[in-house]
């Protein structure tokens, strides 16, 4: 009777063990999933391309651009646009500034020729005359040149010149020869070369 009444009272208490730790399990609190975040957003290059392109601006491009990418996003270079000197292949950092140069003109016509009379044994070049303000010691006014005689000036082509003719009509003339930088297309670069060479008075 006694052995009988111990095997009960054992396997009460190891039914209440057992309800015990399924009671604690049970109120363990469910775990929470794992968020993955999402990698961030590389912030873009600004660059400022400028010169003889077809469309001057700063525009935003990828990290790792080239140079040529900044080119092709300003609608790539004009017909004068010289690439020769610039590599395309150079890396851009943030805050770059891209200038693209004019191609300086080459094409210079010869010179008219006359022959003085019979018995001339090779024609004479006619003296040409010298264009306004590129000779000696004169400069361009450029509050009054002509596109031809702007074009004289180094690194300037007709786009640049006709740049410079339609903005002292829009803004009236000139009142420095510092105020041409104002126009599109020329910077520090172009104007180091051809302040010496312009003025704004007769």
């Amino acid at each position: 009777m006694l052995g009988r009444f111990k095997d009960f009272l054992f396997g009460l208490l190891l039914s209440l063990f057992v309800a015990g730790v399924l009671l604690v399990v049970a109120r363990r609190p469910p775990g929470r999933p794992v968020e993955l975040l999402p990698p961030p957003t590389p912030v873009p290059l600004r660059v400022h391309v400028t010169g003889a392109v077809n469309a001057p601006g700063v525009y935003a491009l990828p990290r790792g651009s080239i140079v040529q990418d900044a080119i092709r996003a300003a609608s790539g270079a004009t017909e004068r646009g010289d690439l020769s000197h610039i590599n395309l292949a150079q890396l851009i950092r943030d805050g770059d500034q891209i200038i693209v140069p004019e191609a300086a003109s080459t094409s210079t016509p010869p010179p008219p020729t006359v022959t003085v009379g019979p018995g001339t044994p090779s024609p004479t070049p006619l003296p040409t005359a010298a264009p306004s303000g590129s000779s000696g010691s004169a400069k361009i006014n450029i509050n009054t040149a002509t596109a031809a005689e702007l074009e004289t000036l180094p690194r300037i082509g007709p786009s640049l010149a006709q740049r410079i003719i339609d903005y002292r009509t829009a803004n009236g003339p000139f009142r420095t020869v510092e105020e041409i930088k104002n126009v599109r297309g020329i910077g520090d670069t172009i104007f180091a070369d051809i302040k010496d060479r312009v003025t704004v008075g007769p």
